[in-house]
This record gives structure tokens, sequence and C-alpha cells, in this order.
């Protein structure tokens, strides 16, 4: 969602394969095709499938809004591209690689576009844009079916169905707590760990806006403090699992949605704070239900701040 570049027609194959790049660019609101090879570069270098399940899901929600004769210039953006890119990894991640979890990514990319559309009319009203929430129920819908679909297996990253725990304190954060946790922050966005994957990520970020980058740097500092603060586990720390969401968050509010002077800094902030305190909220609320939060955290907490922002006279849209 960054300034576009010059693009070709979605319709003729150079110009498909362009949408594509800018759909997985998308993901981290970048409309820049070289980004969106660099986050690519970044998920095969951790795993071939999880690389080819990013093409499948953009190519077939992409190639979804053509048919269905979506805008044109939001396909050639790579806005009907980066929810199925997401919705793709979520269901590999989460589920084994059978033939029948590869139709089922091709399905919910498909169906993630038609959400896409349903989501822009419900929210025009109030100018919301859309995120990624046509990937997180999509994900979540599939993921829950395999209470009740035998042949989709989990695998063991998928939360256990179970009724929360109180939480405790456990290990000790450090330098490389910090230092692995910061990338991994950037990372997780893609489902991703290790210091490749974070820095081709923010390559990529680099390459479409150094303002960007330093947003999701930001953000996941915060959520990792934030985390920190309120005494998550140190494994969660250092994987980035509290610093995903808020990078989302700054690179949004901070660099898309709102004027980063002082008043807009101090709120984006606070945004990326509450989008961590969500995380954690919602990784116990559905604990029951054995699913992930996923990118929810960044929708809500993007959402409610953006509805707000119109009545604080602090704050400055973007044009």
């Amino acid at each position: 969602m960054s300034a576009p570049e010059p693009a070709l027609s979605p319709l003729a194959p150079p110009g498909f394969l362009d949408a594509l790049a800018r759909g997985i660019g998308q993901v981290m609101l970048q409309d820049n095709r070289w980004a969106g090879l660099l986050f690519l570069a970044g998920v095969a270098f951790n795993s071939i499938p999880l690389g080819l399940a990013v093409v499948l899901g953009t190519a077939v929600s992409t190639g979804t809004a053509l048919a269905l004769g979506a805008d044109r210039t939001a396909v050639r953006c790579g806005l009907f591209g980066f929810n199925g890119a997401l919705t793709a990894l979520a269901l590999l991640v989460f589920l084994e690689p059978a033939a029948l979890t590869w139709a089922l990514i091709a399905l919910a990319a498909a169906t993630s576009t038609v959400l896409m559309a349903a989501m822009q009319r419900l929210l025009q009203p109030w100018n919301l844009a859309v995120l990624t929430a046509p990937f997180v129920f999509t994900a979540w819908c599939g993921l829950l079916a395999t209470g009740r679909l035998g042949r989709l297996e989990p695998t063991l990253l998928l939360p256990t169905a179970t009724l929360p725990d109180a939480a405790r304190v456990e290990g000790v954060v450090g330098a490389g707590t910090v230092l692995e946790g910061l990338l991994n922050g950037v990372a997780q966005i893609f489902f991703q760990q290790g210091a490749v994957a974070g820095l081709l990520f923010c390559a990529g970020l680099a390459l479409a806006s150094r303002q960007a980058l330093v947003a999701a740097l930001a953000g996941s500092a915060i959520g990792l403090a934030t985390g920190w603060i309120g005494g998550a586990a140190e494994p969660a720390l250092r994987a980035g699992l509290y610093g995903f969401n808020p990078a989302l968050t700054a690179i949004a509010l901070w660099t898309v949605f709102l004027r980063l002077d002082l008043a807009g800094a101090l709120y984006g902030a606070l945004a990326c704070v509450a989008s961590a305190n969500l995380f954690a909220a919602l990784s116990a609320g559905l604990a029951p239900f054995g699913l992930p939060a996923l990118t929810f955290p960044f929708v809500a907490a993007t959402w409610v701040f953006l509805l707000a922002a119109p009545k604080l006279a602090s704050l400055r849209p973007r044009a």
C-alpha cells in the first residue's frame, strides 16, 4: 500500500507475474515488486514448499479476482493477492502437506478474494482498509474444519485445544533474546524465524520504503518490550511472537494512514502496545478452539485506532 510504481496490465503474462510479486509485497503493505520477490526469497530460504504455497495462494487469489472482474488497478497493485499468500502459508504451516491440503489451499485462496471484495463493501462507509482480515477469517475456518474433516491432519505447530492455564514467567531475557526477537518479529509476519529470513524481509522493506523498515523494526521492538514487561515467556519473545502484529500496526499507522509527526508517532506506538496485548488476549481466548491469533491483533488494533483518529484533532491523515 505504498506509492505504486508503473505497472503492466494484469491480463498479460508479464503483468500477471508483476501483480503476483506486488501481492506478496502487500503482505507488509508495500506495492513494490522487488520487495515482494525478496519476501518470497526469505520464505523459500527456510522452506521451498512454503515458498511454493506463497506463489500458489497469490496466483489463485489474483486469478480469481481477474476472472470475477475485480477492479484492475487493485489487482495490478497486488491488493487481491496478499490475503491469498498468507492463507496458503498458514494452512501449510498448520496442516500436513497432503494432496488434500494443497487443494484446500487453492480453494481457500480463491475464497479470500471473495471475502476481500465483501469486506471492502462492508467497510466502505467507515473508510477502513480491509487489511489481512480475509486471511484471518479464511484460515480460521480452514483450521477449525480439521475437527470434522479427518483427512486434514494438523501439524504439531497448531495449538492444542485446551483451557488456558495461569501464565508463568519463563526464562531470562538477554541481549540474544532482544536481537533475535527483533528480527523474528518481522519474519513472523510470514510465519518464519531466523536471521536470514528476517534480513531478507528487512531488505525488501528497505527497497520499498526505508520509513516502512524503521516502522517495522520499531513496532517489533515495542511488541517485544510490551511482552517482556508483562512477563511473557522468553521463548515466545525470542521467536518474535509478540513482535509481528505490532510491526504491521506500525507500518500501517506510521507509513500508510497517518502522518508521522509527534502526535502520530505517539498514537502509533500506543496502537503497537495495544496490538501486543491483543495478541496475548486472543492467544488465551482462542486456546479452547485450538486456533492461533494470526494477524487479527494487527487488524483489530488498526481498525480501532483509525476509527478514533477523525475525532482526535492532533492526528493528520495521509493523502
